[in-house]
């Protein structure tokens, strides 16, 4: 049977994007660095796995450790960031990230991360997608996901206001950051689906971008690919 007519998000003005889980898979090389982490610290390395990803990794240390230094945390991040960024087997994009990055080019968008800028450049490079003019990493924000500081920043340097913006998240910090800075979300993959988010999608193959007059943007969501967040998941997010 044909498809039905593609539901669309509505006119917006610029798409902030988280990387991983989201337009980059390092599911991989996440678990190894991590499971390795927790062993190294006496955690249960499956356990742990559930709340690693969407904060920088000092806060998910914080959250795994809440008794421990935060000075330790911090060493133990750099550590962690030199890790994984020295690491890229298995690195790739998520299934139509190529397509849908290509489709953003010259249309105003911007990378949100918790990675550090070179792990960023790492990943995106590894998974052959082209970087975003702005990005705002690690680095540029004081708070972790799900605080919305990095959102706000991306936006605020696109010029446009909190509302005319769609994040695209896979995980709970990151849906939770987009929604408090006054966002739509949009959930990719299982681990978004329990978090509610505005619209769900698998992957980003469903999703098609039309430019708008004004400069802006629309965007299409497969209709036997779109829906709501709430299907039980319950995981967290990445990077």
């Amino acid at each position: 049977m044909p498809r039905s007519e593609s539901p669309s998000i509505g006119a917006i003005k610029a798409v902030l994007l988280d990387m991983d889980g989201t337009i980059v898979n390092s599911d991989a090389v996440v678990e190894r660095c991590w499971r390795r982490w927790a062993e190294e610290h006496g955690l249960d390395a499956d356990e742990a796995l559930k709340v690693v990803h969407g904060r920088q990794g000092w806060a998910t240390m914080a959250v795994l450790l809440p008794d421990r230094p935060m000075e330790l945390n911090h060493e133990d991040n750099r550590r962690m960031l030199e890790a994984e960024t020295a690491d890229m087997d298995g690195v790739v994009p998520v299934p139509g990230a190529p397509a849908f990055m290509s489709a953003l080019a010259g249309l105003p968008h911007a990378l949100v991360t918790s990675a550090d800028r070179p792990l960023a450049e790492a990943r995106m490079a590894a998974a052959g997608l082209p970087m975003p003019a702005v990005r705002v990493t690690a680095e540029s924000v004081g708070a972790s996901k799900p605080d919305p500081e990095g959102f706000l920043k991306a936006a605020a340097e696109l010029g446009f206001a909190p509302h005319e913006c769609v994040v695209f998240e896979d995980s709970g910090a990151g849906i939770t950051a987009g929604r408090a800075a006054g966002m739509r979300v949009v959930g990719v993959g299982p681990r978004a689906a329990a978090h509610a988010p505005d619209a769900l999608v698998p992957d980003l193959t469903g999703v098609r971008v039309e430019a708008a007059p004004d400069g802006g943007l629309v965007l299409h969501l497969d209709a036997d690919d779109a829906g709501d967040g709430d299907d039980g998941a319950d995981d967290d997010g990445d990077r």
